[in-house]
């Protein structure tokens, strides 16, 4: 079942998804201007999802927030709760202020989080998504203010509950800030910028400030971050693109296609030629009945 509101005039759309057996992502298959977020809830026993091309397991209970430029699927879909949207609805960045979810639970230092609830959790998600389903229905001038309003929670939600579970001890928000301006200054800048001191540049701060404050709060130094962005998107390059080894390189920076294997190899153990044929012979494999 999908329940979708459209806003007229603007393009702005949230849809309510359950229950729904054709649940999946492909970015580079949707239409133009058209990309969403997404927050998926697993209600069912612990199934597997595939986010560009890589496998996790997800307990039961457990919610992922997913980028508008990741691809994914699930092995059950029917048993996700999902709410979507697009930047029209609810900008995240615009509304930084009301969130602060920009640069850690979307644009973060992890590609993928898994965030688990405990029962408290879980009774105000219900509540929550009876209300979505009740708005869903209503006709009245509100409902795109309601819409918002509970988007809002939802994330500020799970904003609270992953700051728990990913980062080593609570920032003080002047630090946490810092973390999410270096995350999201890297999402616009990885394709050319791959040094940890063009990034304190812009923050101000020097290259071992950055070190100590992520040592001190993250799992992951901001070298690795840069890094596994990078290597995120020449996957999905690799994966969901016509675009040659070589465009591939020089779309994310790199002048030599020989430095770009061997950065993409020290992470993934395989070339990037080798992914592809890896995935090509995938797709290419039959499927047993």
């Amino acid at each position: 079942m999908i329940a979708e509101f459209r806003e007229s005039g603007n393009g702005a759309v949230l849809r309510l998804i359950e229950q729904e057996k054709t649940f999946r992502q492909n970015y580079f298959e949707q239409a133009e201007g058209f990309n969403t977020h997404t927050i998926a809830w697993n209600r069912g026993a612990p199934q597997m999802v595939k986010i560009d091309e890589v496998e996790y397991l997800v307990g039961t209970n457990t919610i992922i927030p997913l980028m508008l430029n990741q691809s994914f699927s699930f092995s059950r879909p029917e048993d996700v709760a999902a709410v979507q949207f697009n930047r029209d609805f609810y900008c995240i960045i615009n509304h930084d202020e009301e969130v602060g979810c920009v640069g850690f639970l979307f644009f973060g230092p992890s590609p993928v989080m898994l965030i688990s609830t405990e029962a408290g959790e879980i009774r105000k998600l219900e509540q929550l998504f009876d209300h979505f389903r009740e708005e869903m229905k209503s006709n009245d001038s509100t409902k795109a203010t309601m819409l918002r309003m509970l988007l809002v929670q939802y994330i500020i939600m799970l904003t609270r509950l992953s700051k728990r579970q990913y980062l080593k001890q609570e920032p003080e928000e002047e630090q946490f800030n810092l973390l999410r301006k270096f995350n999201l200054l890297v999402e616009v800048h990885f394709r050319k910028e791959k040094q940890v001191k063009f990034y304190a540049a812009q923050l101000h701060k020097s290259p071992k400030t950055l070190s100590n404050l992520f040592s001190s709060y993250c799992k992951k130094s901001p070298l690795t971050i840069i890094h596994e962005r990078v290597v995120a998107e020449a996957k999905r390059l690799i994966y969901y693109t016509d675009k040659s080894i070589k465009e591939i390189a020089a779309e994310l920076g790199f002048d030599d296609v020989s430095h770009f294997s061997k950065f993409i190899k020290g992470y993934t153990s395989q070339t990037p030629t080798q992914l592809k044929k890896v995935k090509e012979e995938g797709e290419s494999a039959p499927v047993s009945q």
